[in-house]
């Protein structure tokens, strides 16, 4: 497990483009028969891929986090963006097809993923935040979800939101996950930006072509960066952070957050004059 810490919003006025991709970025998530995981200490998050091939895998962080299991005191969210697979959770097994989601409440001691074919792997993507309370593990399929349907065709960003851990689906302390489509011909995820200090978010952008390109912008409204991410990469965007991005194509991303509180809709609008 790689760790990143946290930056102040002064701090990264100063940084070139190697240092903010360092701090921010996590290029690789999913590697075959591999655990890739990133603890950000932005909220404590814990972020990453599970790629179970030949052999089931599991996450062990028991040393490092100073407890005797991982989700002793800890709450989990996965969703799969790869093909088939299971999760099994104290001996009982979840079916896990594309885009399923599962909710891990508090005090699961075994948590195994495997993949149905090691030839085309499951890809498990996976939130971690830390928890005060056992709430019910929940299973979440894409089907039953109905998505907000948000934006326009003119202004790029038609989208369909789907809220997977949200008190909407399931209840959690203050793990929020969902996984957002932008349809053909869009490609602003979220514009005008906004923040939200109450609460840090991770985002994961997939399903994109090899060529694909996302520009995800961050920092203060008034002091603006960007990185570029390529499929299936992840990036870190803290409180302080306005979040919103765009591409050379449509793509998918999921974002995970955590923080204060677990409003979905508390965010800090920021008007277009405010943005440099």
């Amino acid at each position: 497990m790689e760790t990143r810490y946290a930056n102040h919003p002064e701090d990264i006025k100063r940084y070139n483009t190697d240092e903010l991709r360092d701090n921010f970025l996590v290029e690789k998530l999913f590697d075959a028969g591999k655990v890739h995981l990133t603890y950000t200490h932005v909220d404590r998050m814990i972020f990453g891929g599970i790629t179970p091939a030949e052999e089931e895998l599991t996450i062990k962080l028991d040393k490092q986090l100073g407890v005797t299991y991982f989700l002793e005191r800890r709450e989990l969210g996965i969703i799969n963006i790869g093909a088939e697979g299971f999760v099994v959770l104290d001996g009982k097994e979840y079916e896990m097809k594309r885009h399923d989601g599962l909710y891990v409440g508090r005090g699961t001691q075994e948590v195994l993923f495997r993949s149905k074919d090691a030839s085309n792997p499951a890809k498990f993507y996976i939130n971690s935040a830390p928890a005060h309370h056992t709430y019910p593990t929940v299973k979440i399929d894409i089907k039953d979800i109905k998505p907000l349907e948000l934006g326009e065709k003119g202004t790029l960003n038609e989208r369909k939101i789907h809220q997977y851990i949200h008190p909407n689906v399931c209840e959690s302390c203050q793990l929020q996950m969902g996984l957002t489509i932008l349809l053909p011909g869009s490609v602003w995820n979220t514009m005008p930006a906004h923040t939200h200090d109450r609460r840090s978010e991770v985002y994961l952008y997939f399903d994109m072509e090899e060529d694909t390109r996302v520009f995800h912008f961050m920092g203060e409204p008034s002091e603006t960066r960007h990185l570029i991410l390529k499929n299936e990469q992840a990036v870190i965007s803290p409180s302080w952070s306005i979040h919103t991005g765009t591409a050379t194509s449509n793509y998918t991303f999921i974002w995970g957050m955590c923080g204060e509180n677990i409003t979905y809709d508390d965010m800090d609008h920021v008007k277009m004059n405010e943005l440099k």
